[in-house]
């Protein structure tokens, strides 16, 4: 019984400790409200948490916040070792990546760092670190540091609230700023190798429904094309179609694209000679591939081309336009003249017939209209 009732007193009393210490759910003290931005930069996903202090009238930059290391004079912090600022207030201000990044092109692995400042009057250093979990920058340690880099401050709009976003956004890049008061601090992420990522991505799609879909696999083959990367893969997707009896302009167009990118033009040139004979090819995909031989030069060519769509398609405006192209291509401007004058005949679309009569005045001048 004695046993007994000492275990009830000692739980008692643990409860009674964790109520005490425990904290109410409460505004954050000094206004300091909590913030987050996300910015995606193609399959990367960056991502900063930051508590955002006021200027409430104080001098911030060299006052409020000192320029180099200072000493806070709480725990890590001393003289002999200073602590950076904690860009924010409160608990460390982090930064995040989905995956590997370059920050001011020097690498940094995917994962989630403290993000402190030395700042500078005009030279500022951003330090990522291994330690995301501290109180501010009291318990910094440059020991944990994984990179630190340089950047310039600039000057900006006032903003009386510190804040953080993403600015000269791309598909792998973008450049994150802090902002307080009058002041911006850049640092410029890349992502190294995004359309390596998508690769990968397309990859795994590709063997799953979504490659099943041929419409999505001449979007997957099109993107290795325009950015010459993973050809042959991309090549032998195009095959497997091919395999499956499915054949169409669309898919051959891409197949011709990989090869343009190989630099294998013969072969493309046999597979897009196929391709504009197929029953689906419509005269505006034919005029297209028509306008693709114009601008690499290859004027005869192309007018032999945009015949087919003429022949194939004799009262569409838009074949007529094509034949206007090319003769215009090999300086042929009467000609020319004749097909987009029967072009606009033809034409009932308003914003299409003020096209064509723009390429009609060039024409009347013997001006190009490629």
């Amino acid at each position: 019984m004695k046993r007994n009732l000492q275990t009830v007193l000692l739980l008692a009393g643990m409860a009674v400790s964790i109520v005490s210490w425990s904290q109410m759910t409460l505004p954050p003290g000094g206004q300091n409200q909590r913030g987050e931005v996300s910015q995606n930069m193609g399959l990367v996903k960056v991502t900063i948490i930051y508590n955002s202090p006021d200027v409430a009238g104080r001098e911030i930059w060299g006052k409020l916040v000192p320029y180099g290391l200072a000493n806070l004079n709480a725990f890590r912090s001393t003289e002999k070792n200073p602590s950076p600022w904690r860009g924010g207030a409160n608990e460390n201000t982090t930064i995040s990546f989905s995956s590997d990044v370059e920050v001011e092109g020097k690498p940094l692995k995917g994962g989630t760092y403290g993000l402190h400042f030395i700042p500078g009057q005009e030279e500022w250093v951003v330090i990522f670190s291994s330690n995301s979990t501290s109180w501010g920058s009291y318990f910094y340690n440059p020991g944990e540091d994984v990179l630190r880099v340089s950047v310039k401050a600039a000057p900006c709009e006032h903003n009386e609230f510190l804040t953080y976003e993403f600015t000269d956004r791309l598909q792998n890049s973008a450049i994150a700023r802090m902002k307080w008061e009058k002041l911006s601090v850049p640092f410029k992420i890349t992502v190294p190798n995004g359309n390596e990522l998508y690769v990968r991505k397309l990859r795994e799609e590709m063997v799953g429904p979504k490659g099943f879909n041929w419409l999505n696999g001449v979007s997957a083959i099109n993107f290795c094309a325009t950015n010459k990367i993973n050809l042959e893969e991309a090549l032998g997707w195009a095959q497997s179609y091919a395999d499956r009896n499915i054949k169409n302009f669309q898919l051959l167009n891409a197949r011709a694209n990989v090869l343009q990118g190989m630099d294998k033009k013969a072969d493309a040139d046999v597979v897009m000679k196929e391709a504009i004979n197929l029953p689906d090819a419509s005269s505006g995909q034919i005029v297209g591939y028509g306008r693709q031989l114009i601008g690499q030069k290859r004027e005869k060519e192309a007018l032999a081309v945009f015949d087919i769509a003429y022949k194939r398609f004799p009262m569409v405006s838009g074949a007529m336009v094509g034949m206007a192209r090319g003769y215009s291509a090999i300086g042929d401007s009467k000609k020319a003249l004749k097909f987009a004058q029967e072009a606009l005949k033809a034409e009932t679309v308003p914003a299409s017939r003020t096209t064509i009569e723009g390429l009609i005045k060039k024409l009347e001048k013997a001006e190009s209209i490629n």
